[in-house]
């Protein structure tokens, strides 16, 4: 499906606000498939927004560092963070990184395991919009 047929689509499930809501429940529906069938060990919600802040900040050319991450008391405590961080790393989802020679500052990147996730969730909202 070509770019201009799916914002085509777009545009016209926006006119219809059910189209809209069945395109997102399909999504779900999606994404818990694709969970359930991960590997046992699978993200749980804090791990995922944590992952997707992560994610979110490298692709705008302004990795996130720990500290950061740590204060992110909108996700969790700290001390949640600090162990969902050591999951996320330990699952091969996001790796640290240090600028130049300072090490004092760690920065946290999504690893090519978490760009095949984010891959299979857009490949997902475009078979939710295709099937709509």
């Amino acid at each position: 499906m070509s770019y201009q047929k799916l914002l085509t689509l777009e545009v016209k499930l926006l006119k219809n606000e059910t189209g809209v809501k069945k395109v997102y429940l399909r999504y779900l529906a999606l994404t818990q498939a694709l969970d359930s069938s991960a590997a046992p060990g699978a993200m749980d919600e804090t791990q995922k927004r944590l992952l997707e802040l992560i994610a979110i900040r490298h692709a705008d050319g302004n990795a996130i560092t720990v500290s950061e991450a740590m204060g992110a008391a909108f996700i969790a405590s700290p001390a949640t963070i600090h162990r969902k961080l050591d999951a996320l790393r330990e699952s091969g989802l996001i790796a640290p990184m240090f600028e130049g020679t300072n090490r004092r500052t760690k920065y946290l990147v999504p690893t090519q395991e978490a760009d095949t996730y984010f891959h299979k969730l857009g490949l997902l909202i475009h078979q939710a919009l295709k099937e709509s």
